[in-house]
Parts: C-alpha cells; structure tokens; sequence
C-alpha cells in the first residue's frame, strides 16, 4: 500500500519551509518500518521508489512546481528511472533523503535523489526522468521553466546521465513477448 499518511507528514512538515531555487537540494528524514521490509529484511526495492516519492513531492512543493502543476491543471510523471542499491537498509534504520533537479532536456526534468545513512554511507541513488504533462501530452520544458519565472539558464546534464538515457530509450519498445 502506497504511504499516504508518511506523505501527508511529509507535505505538513515542509509546508512552510523556505522556497528552493532550481538547483538547491531538499533534505528530508526517514525511518525504515517493519512494513517497508522484504522477506530478506531489508527495504524492499518497490518500497524505496515510494519512499523516494516522499522526497520529490515535497521537493516540487518546494520549489514551486507543485504550484504550477495545479494552475495549469499539468501532471508529473516519471517517464524512466536509473536506480543504484549499495546498502542494505534494515529496520528502524534512520536515512537521510536528498532530492535536487540536476537538468532538463527539451521533453523532461531530471531528478536526483541519494538515501544516505548515519555513518554517510550513500545506500540508494537514482535518477528520475519526469515528464509534465497536460491536454494529452507532454509540456515542453521552456513551456515548464517559463511557468516557474525560472532565470536559470539550462543545465547541460552530465555525460553518463545522458548517455544511460539514451541507451534506455534505444530499447525496442514495445518488447518482444517472452
């Protein structure tokens, strides 16, 4: 079950934090509950990409894109992800979430998001490719960087993010049936 109630805290708990500019960082904390865990013990891989939600909505109510969002009547939606698990997170573990845009492409907005622990160890990274979409299809990004009065100037994204991208998006699609 999605964590509605962990969201609703989240959205509380930053509901009068100082607005973000386009490249700072949103930090937020977590706990790891008996319910997050598989049968291994450790945070699910399904449960981490909720948790991660719990970061990126409140980063985009942050940052004003959430407002934005609701004036157009747009929508987010992750278009594609690259996630990297590095440590196992284990019950009541505490974690520390960092979620910041790293760039944006003509078609979509790139997000970071990292999972750290108390002795800095980065346990979860990924990247989320997120489109914004409204009337049936996608919002180009000056369309998005206008409606958020955003001065900055476009941010080249890194190489491998790119390039791991476009591998992704080199994948027949639909697939073959197996």
């Amino acid at each position: 079950m999605y964590p509605f109630i962990r969201l609703a805290k989240e959205l509380l708990k930053f509901r009068k934090a100082p607005a973000l500019g386009p490249w700072e960082t949103h930090v937020s904390h977590h706990r790891i509950w008996p319910w997050d865990l598989d049968m291994m013990m450790e945070l699910n891989n399904g449960r981490t990409l909720s948790i991660f939600d719990l970061g990126r909505i409140p980063f985009a109510m942050r940052s004003g894109l959430f407002a934005v969002l609701k004036r157009h009547k747009w929508g987010l939606t992750i278009a594609g992800s690259l996630l990297r698990y590095r440590r196992r997170l284990t019950m009541f573990e505490r974690i520390e979430m960092q979620t910041r845009m790293i760039g944006w492409d003509a078609r979509f907005i790139y997000i970071e998001q990292s999972m750290w622990t108390a002795d800095g160890t980065c346990a979860n990274h990924g990247i989320f490719r997120a489109a914004i979409v409204g009337g049936g299809k996608m919002v180009p990004t000056d369309d998005i960087r206008r409606a958020l009065d955003h001065d900055a100037a476009p941010r080249a994204l890194p190489d491998w993010v790119g390039a791991a991208f476009a591998a992704d998006d080199s994948r027949p699609w639909p697939p073959d049936r197996i």
